[in-house]
Protein backbone atom coordinates (compact mmCIF):
# COMPACT_ATOMS: atom_id res chain seq x y z
CA UNK A 1 0.00 0.00 0.00
CA UNK A 2 2.94 2.51 0.99
CA UNK A 3 4.49 1.89 -2.66
CA UNK A 4 1.10 2.49 -4.33
CA UNK A 5 0.61 5.58 -2.17
CA UNK A 6 4.33 6.73 -3.08
CA UNK A 7 3.85 6.03 -6.51
CA UNK A 8 0.70 8.15 -7.04
CA UNK A 9 2.68 10.70 -5.22
CA UNK A 10 5.58 10.63 -8.00
CA UNK A 11 3.57 10.93 -10.71
CA UNK A 12 1.27 14.18 -9.08
CA UNK A 13 4.73 15.81 -7.95
CA UNK A 14 5.73 14.93 -11.74
CA UNK A 15 2.67 16.65 -13.14
CA UNK A 16 3.09 19.94 -11.25
CA UNK A 17 7.50 19.92 -11.71
CA UNK A 18 7.92 18.22 -15.86
CA UNK A 19 4.85 18.27 -17.70
CA UNK A 20 6.11 17.28 -21.23
CA UNK A 21 7.51 14.03 -19.41
CA UNK A 22 4.15 13.82 -16.93
CA UNK A 23 2.13 13.61 -20.16
CA UNK A 24 4.52 11.28 -21.98
CA UNK A 25 4.41 8.43 -18.74
CA UNK A 26 0.85 8.26 -19.48
CA UNK A 27 1.06 6.65 -22.47
CA UNK A 28 3.24 4.14 -21.09
CA UNK A 29 1.52 0.77 -20.26
CA UNK A 30 1.93 -0.48 -17.05
CA UNK A 31 3.84 -1.39 -14.93
CA UNK A 32 6.30 0.91 -16.85
CA UNK A 33 4.23 4.04 -16.34
CA UNK A 34 4.75 3.52 -12.86
CA UNK A 35 8.44 3.02 -13.23
CA UNK A 36 8.27 6.05 -15.35
CA UNK A 37 7.01 8.23 -13.05
CA UNK A 38 9.29 7.35 -10.06
CA UNK A 39 12.69 7.76 -12.52
CA UNK A 40 11.19 11.18 -13.67
CA UNK A 41 10.10 12.11 -10.01
CA UNK A 42 13.66 11.55 -9.02
CA UNK A 43 15.01 13.53 -11.96
CA UNK A 44 12.79 16.77 -10.95
CA UNK A 45 13.79 16.55 -7.88
CA UNK A 46 17.25 16.04 -8.14
CA UNK A 47 17.47 19.05 -10.77
CA UNK A 48 15.62 21.42 -8.63
CA UNK A 49 18.62 21.31 -5.74
CA UNK A 50 20.70 24.14 -7.27
CA UNK A 51 17.75 26.35 -7.17
CA UNK A 52 16.47 25.64 -3.41
CA UNK A 53 19.97 26.06 -1.84
CA UNK A 54 21.92 29.72 -1.60
CA UNK A 55 25.12 27.73 -2.02
CA UNK A 56 27.08 24.69 -2.59
CA UNK A 57 27.10 22.91 0.55
CA UNK A 58 23.40 21.89 1.43
CA UNK A 59 23.22 21.26 -2.35
CA UNK A 60 26.12 18.67 -1.76
CA UNK A 61 24.39 17.14 1.36
CA UNK A 62 21.48 17.06 -0.15
CA UNK A 63 22.67 14.72 -2.84
CA UNK A 64 25.15 12.46 -0.34
CA UNK A 65 21.52 11.91 1.51
CA UNK A 66 20.48 10.51 -2.06
CA UNK A 67 23.28 8.66 -2.76
CA UNK A 68 23.28 6.83 0.72
CA UNK A 69 19.78 5.86 -0.41
CA UNK A 70 20.14 4.64 -3.73
CA UNK A 71 23.17 2.71 -2.01
CA UNK A 72 21.84 1.14 0.52
CA UNK A 73 23.76 3.04 3.13
CA UNK A 74 20.55 4.64 5.14
CA UNK A 75 17.01 4.81 4.91
CA UNK A 76 14.62 6.34 2.48
CA UNK A 77 12.29 7.15 5.47
CA UNK A 78 8.91 8.47 4.45
CA UNK A 79 10.26 10.09 1.46
CA UNK A 80 7.69 8.95 -1.57
CA UNK A 81 10.37 9.29 -4.46
CA UNK A 82 12.94 7.35 -2.35
CA UNK A 83 10.50 4.85 -1.49
CA UNK A 84 9.19 4.62 -5.35
CA UNK A 85 12.81 4.96 -6.88
CA UNK A 86 14.04 2.44 -5.05
CA UNK A 87 10.60 -0.26 -5.61
CA UNK A 88 11.63 0.67 -9.31
CA UNK A 89 15.25 0.18 -8.98
CA UNK A 90 14.56 -4.04 -7.30
CA UNK A 91 11.28 -4.71 -9.50
CA UNK A 92 12.97 -4.17 -12.76
CA UNK A 93 17.00 -4.83 -11.47
CA UNK A 94 17.68 -2.22 -12.56
CA UNK A 95 21.75 -1.14 -12.31
CA UNK A 96 22.22 1.46 -9.74
CA UNK A 97 25.52 3.09 -11.17
CA UNK A 98 23.41 5.12 -13.78
CA UNK A 99 21.24 7.05 -10.69
CA UNK A 100 24.93 7.57 -8.72
CA UNK A 101 26.64 9.14 -12.00
CA UNK A 102 23.59 11.15 -12.36
CA UNK A 103 23.74 12.31 -8.64
CA UNK A 104 27.62 13.33 -9.52
CA UNK A 105 26.65 15.36 -12.48
CA UNK A 106 24.15 17.03 -11.13
CA UNK A 107 27.18 18.19 -8.79
CA UNK A 108 27.94 20.38 -11.63
CA UNK A 109 25.07 22.48 -11.22
CA UNK A 110 25.99 23.78 -7.69
CA UNK A 111 28.97 25.32 -8.84
CA UNK A 112 29.67 28.41 -11.17
CA UNK A 113 32.48 26.67 -13.33
CA UNK A 114 31.99 26.59 -16.91
CA UNK A 115 31.41 23.75 -18.97
CA UNK A 116 34.68 22.97 -20.90
CA UNK A 117 33.58 21.59 -24.04
CA UNK A 118 31.18 20.17 -26.40
CA UNK A 119 32.32 16.30 -25.75
CA UNK A 120 31.51 17.43 -21.44
CA UNK A 121 28.06 18.79 -22.45
CA UNK A 122 27.44 15.89 -24.13
CA UNK A 123 28.21 13.88 -21.39
CA UNK A 124 26.95 15.70 -19.10
CA UNK A 125 23.53 15.78 -21.31
CA UNK A 126 23.91 11.94 -21.21
CA UNK A 127 24.24 10.77 -17.53
CA UNK A 128 21.62 13.53 -16.50
CA UNK A 129 19.24 12.68 -19.44
CA UNK A 130 19.75 9.77 -21.50
CA UNK A 131 19.55 7.81 -18.64
CA UNK A 132 16.72 8.22 -17.24
CA UNK A 133 15.24 7.04 -21.36
CA UNK A 134 17.25 4.23 -20.85
CA UNK A 135 16.23 3.31 -17.48
CA UNK A 136 12.25 3.74 -18.72
CA UNK A 137 13.42 1.92 -21.80
CA UNK A 138 14.51 -1.00 -19.52
CA UNK A 139 11.90 -1.14 -17.38
CA UNK A 140 9.68 -1.49 -20.71
CA UNK A 141 10.93 -4.53 -21.55
CA UNK A 142 13.83 -3.38 -23.98
CA UNK A 143 17.11 -5.18 -24.63
CA UNK A 144 20.27 -3.42 -23.43
CA UNK A 145 22.33 -3.42 -26.90
CA UNK A 146 24.07 -0.87 -28.59
CA UNK A 147 21.11 0.18 -30.70
CA UNK A 148 18.50 1.62 -27.33
CA UNK A 149 21.67 3.08 -26.13
CA UNK A 150 22.54 5.12 -29.34
CA UNK A 151 18.41 6.13 -29.53
CA UNK A 152 18.84 7.15 -25.93
CA UNK A 153 21.72 9.01 -26.24
CA UNK A 154 21.11 11.16 -28.74
CA UNK A 155 18.00 11.72 -27.48
CA UNK A 156 18.25 12.61 -24.21
CA UNK A 157 21.02 14.84 -25.29
CA UNK A 158 18.36 17.21 -27.48
CA UNK A 159 16.06 17.05 -24.75
CA UNK A 160 18.64 18.37 -21.93
CA UNK A 161 19.39 20.78 -24.12
CA UNK A 162 16.36 22.32 -25.11
CA UNK A 163 15.98 22.53 -21.15
CA UNK A 164 19.11 24.33 -20.88
CA UNK A 165 17.24 27.07 -23.10
CA UNK A 166 14.55 26.79 -21.23
CA UNK A 167 16.26 27.48 -18.37
CA UNK A 168 18.78 30.61 -19.90
CA UNK A 169 17.66 33.53 -18.11
CA UNK A 170 17.06 31.65 -14.33
CA UNK A 171 21.18 30.23 -15.29
CA UNK A 172 22.46 33.15 -15.99
CA UNK A 173 21.09 35.14 -12.73
CA UNK A 174 22.47 32.00 -11.00
CA UNK A 175 26.06 32.44 -12.94
CA UNK A 176 25.40 29.27 -14.34
CA UNK A 177 26.62 28.62 -17.53
CA UNK A 178 25.86 25.06 -19.97
CA UNK A 179 27.37 26.37 -23.03
CA UNK A 180 31.03 25.40 -23.62
CA UNK A 181 33.55 27.43 -22.85
CA UNK A 182 34.45 26.78 -26.65
CA UNK A 183 30.83 27.20 -28.30
CA UNK A 184 31.25 30.90 -26.68
CA UNK A 185 34.99 31.92 -28.29
CA UNK A 186 33.89 30.95 -31.47
CA UNK A 187 31.63 33.69 -31.26
CA UNK A 188 33.70 36.43 -29.43
CA UNK A 189 32.58 35.67 -26.27
CA UNK A 190 34.08 35.07 -23.02
CA UNK A 191 32.19 33.35 -20.17
CA UNK A 192 31.72 36.62 -18.04
CA UNK A 193 30.07 38.43 -21.03
CA UNK A 194 27.95 35.38 -21.63
CA UNK A 195 26.66 35.48 -17.74
CA UNK A 196 26.31 39.32 -17.23
CA UNK A 197 27.58 41.43 -20.26
CA UNK A 198 24.74 43.32 -22.41
CA UNK A 199 23.17 40.70 -24.85
CA UNK A 200 24.14 41.69 -28.15
CA UNK A 201 24.71 39.45 -31.40
CA UNK A 202 26.85 37.06 -29.82
CA UNK A 203 24.78 35.98 -27.65
CA UNK A 204 22.28 35.00 -30.61
CA UNK A 205 25.22 32.74 -32.32
CA UNK A 206 25.95 31.09 -29.22
CA UNK A 207 21.96 30.30 -28.63
CA UNK A 208 21.97 29.44 -32.94
CA UNK A 209 25.28 27.10 -32.51
CA UNK A 210 23.54 25.12 -29.16
CA UNK A 211 20.15 24.78 -31.22
CA UNK A 212 22.15 23.29 -33.94
CA UNK A 213 23.88 20.65 -31.66
CA UNK A 214 19.93 19.90 -30.32
CA UNK A 215 18.87 19.34 -33.64
CA UNK A 216 22.17 17.09 -34.66
CA UNK A 217 21.07 15.14 -32.01
CA UNK A 218 17.28 14.60 -32.30
CA UNK A 219 17.73 13.61 -36.36
CA UNK A 220 20.34 10.88 -34.69
CA UNK A 221 17.83 10.31 -32.23
CA UNK A 222 15.28 9.77 -34.75
CA UNK A 223 17.30 7.52 -36.67
CA UNK A 224 18.14 5.17 -33.53
CA UNK A 225 14.40 5.07 -32.24
CA UNK A 226 13.26 3.32 -36.35
CA UNK A 227 16.15 0.83 -35.37
CA UNK A 228 14.44 -0.35 -32.65
CA UNK A 229 10.49 -0.83 -33.79
CA UNK A 230 7.21 0.35 -32.91
CA UNK A 231 6.84 -1.24 -29.45
CA UNK A 232 9.64 1.23 -27.67
CA UNK A 233 8.06 4.36 -29.25
CA UNK A 234 6.33 5.76 -26.18
CA UNK A 235 9.27 5.25 -24.01
CA UNK A 236 10.98 8.36 -26.37
CA UNK A 237 7.62 10.79 -26.71
CA UNK A 238 9.77 13.06 -24.14
CA UNK A 239 11.57 13.79 -27.58
CA UNK A 240 8.44 14.94 -29.43
CA UNK A 241 8.24 18.46 -28.75
CA UNK A 242 12.15 19.08 -29.36
CA UNK A 243 11.60 20.73 -32.98
CA UNK A 244 8.80 22.45 -31.49
CA UNK A 245 10.64 24.29 -28.85
CA UNK A 246 14.10 24.85 -31.08
CA UNK A 247 11.86 26.37 -33.35
CA UNK A 248 10.30 28.71 -30.42
CA UNK A 249 13.75 29.40 -29.08
CA UNK A 250 15.08 30.10 -32.79
CA UNK A 251 11.55 33.05 -33.33
CA UNK A 252 12.54 34.34 -29.64
CA UNK A 253 15.74 35.10 -30.88
CA UNK A 254 18.25 37.49 -27.91
CA UNK A 255 14.74 38.24 -26.30
CA UNK A 256 14.75 34.47 -24.52
CA UNK A 257 17.60 36.07 -22.41
CA UNK A 258 14.55 37.91 -20.42
CA UNK A 259 11.61 35.55 -21.25
CA UNK A 260 12.10 31.69 -21.81
CA UNK A 261 10.76 30.79 -25.28
CA UNK A 262 7.04 30.12 -25.06
CA UNK A 263 5.34 26.70 -26.11
CA UNK A 264 1.63 26.61 -24.29
CA UNK A 265 1.14 23.24 -22.37
CA UNK A 266 -1.88 22.47 -24.39
CA UNK A 267 0.46 22.64 -27.66
CA UNK A 268 2.89 20.28 -26.09
CA UNK A 269 -0.22 18.16 -24.89
CA UNK A 270 -1.11 17.70 -28.65
CA UNK A 271 2.12 17.54 -30.11
CA UNK A 272 3.03 14.10 -27.63
CA UNK A 273 -0.49 12.83 -27.92
CA UNK A 274 -0.33 13.05 -31.98
CA UNK A 275 3.45 11.22 -31.31
CA UNK A 276 1.70 8.72 -29.54
CA UNK A 277 -0.95 8.26 -32.32
CA UNK A 278 1.41 8.57 -35.01
CA UNK A 279 4.95 8.33 -33.91
CA UNK A 280 7.62 10.29 -33.12
CA UNK A 281 8.76 12.38 -36.64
Amino acid sequence: MKQDIAFRHCLASLREADRDRYTATLYLPQPARNAASAIYAFSAEISAIADRVSEPVPGEIRLQWWRDVVEGKRESGDNPVAMALLETLRRFSLPQKPIVDLLEARQFDLYNDPMPDRLALEAWCGQTSSVLLHMVALAAGAAADKRLADACGHAGVAIAIVRILQQLQNDRRKSRTYLPAEMLAATGLSVAEWLAGPVDARHGLAVDALLALAREHHVKALAAIHQLGGDLAPVFLPLAPVPAWCAAAQLAGTAMFERPPSLSPLRRQIIIGMAALRGIA
